[in-house]
Order: C-alpha cells, then sequence, then structure tokens
C-alpha cells in the first residue's frame, strides 16, 4: 500500500482544468503551490478551500499597515520560482463533500485568481469584491463551470480520487501525503526575506 499524494493529484486536476477551460487559462500554476491543511473539527461547514494572495491590491509587493510598510512572506521553490498564490484544501473536510461540490470547490478557488495573474485576488466591483454582491450567483457560475470541465471529458483517472471521501483514500492508500505550509506572515519591508 502506497501513500496517497494527495497535492500531487490535486494539483493534476488543477490544471487539467486550466487547460480545458478558457476562463482559467490566465493561471500558470508553476506560481501557484497547492497545499492541505489540517481542518480543526470534522464538520460539514466551515473552510474547504482558501486561495491565499501573495501579493496585496493591484499585484502591489508591499503596501502601508498602522503607518509602517510591510510585504508578505515570500515563498519560493527549489527552482527558485517565487509563489504568487497559495491554494490550499483542508483535510478531511474537503473530501468529505460530494462530488459536485468539491469540484465546484476547486473553480471557486481558481476562479479567485486575478486575471492579471499578479499575485492578487480577482475583484468584483463594489463591497463584496471577492464573491459579488450574491453570493448564490457566484455559487451557480462556479457550478456551470465546473460542470463544463466534467463534459469536456478529462480522464477518470485524473479526478476518479474526487469520487469518495476520507476513508476511502485511507483504505486503498493507509495514508496521505502532501505539501503543507504555514500561512504567510506580513513581515516589514526593510527585514523582507
Amino acid at each position: 500500500m502506497s501513500p496517497f499524494d494527495f497535492t500531487a493529484r490535486m494539483r493534476l486536476v488543477c490544471q487539467d482544468m486550466i487547460v480545458r477551460l478558457p476562463e482559467l487559462a490566465h493561471i500558470d500554476l508553476a506560481r501557484v503551490l497547492v497545499c492541505f491543511k489540517q481542518a480543526r473539527k470534522r464538520v460539514p461547514h466551515g473552510m474547504f478551500a482558501s486561495l491565499t494572495p501573495l501579493r496585496f491590491e493591484g499585484g502591489s509587493a508591499t503596501t502601508v499597515r498602522r503607518g509602517k510598510p510591510v510585504a508578505i512572506q515570500r515563498l519560493v521553490d527549489p527552482a527558485g520560482s517565487e509563489m504568487l498564490y497559495i491554494l490550499g484544501f483542508y483535510l478531511p473536510r474537503f473530501m468529505d463533500l460530494d462530488f459536485r461540490e468539491k469540484l465546484i470547490t476547486i473553480v471557486h478557488e481558481l476562479w479567485h485568481i486575478s486575471p492579471a495573474f499578479n499575485g492578487d485576488i480577482r475583484r468584483h466591483a463594489g463591497r463584496c469584491f471577492a464573491h459579488t454582491a450574491s453570493q448564490k450567483e457566484y455559487d451557480a457560475e462556479m457550478d456551470r463551470l465546473a460542470q463544463r470541465w466534467l463534459s469536456l471529458e478529462p480522464p477518470e483517472e485524473l479526478w476518479g480520487f474526487l469520487t469518495g471521501g476520507m476513508e476511502d483514500l485511507l483504505a486503498r492508500h493507509g495514508r496521505i501525503v502532501g505539501i503543507k505550509v504555514p500561512r504567510p506572515r506580513l513581515v516589514p519591508v526593510a527585514a523582507r526575506n
């Protein structure tokens, strides 16, 4: 029984979505760190996934907080490429969703990536700039995108693991492995690493 590399498999699913859906074609997954996070409680509500931008509004590397310039702690891969986003999935909560909700959640988080791919999130007009004024319409659009991706017939061996739950993965593989990273901190610009 070999461990299941959750983050490697999720990266493959995300890459396929990016290739098949023109609305996501602006994403360079080489600069997105895909990881998993431990959900504190195994409940059917709360966060299932998150996208953490590693830049500020407009892609700015710095901003001012409490009168002082700050930056977000940099994340660099072993090849030296700086990451612009962290895409995290909360386990086991994400795997406890039904298949359709898993796909919607993945597309939902990818959709947050700015069309400029500059480390900022996609910003909508108005006060509710992250999800628009209608969460219901936003969710319906994410469902449409997820179902369109599925209708384009990506190979089942790519996404099949998403049809089951956490117990299914553990029963087949014994344990789950993958990338885990702490949330980056804000650092003073002068001390930025």
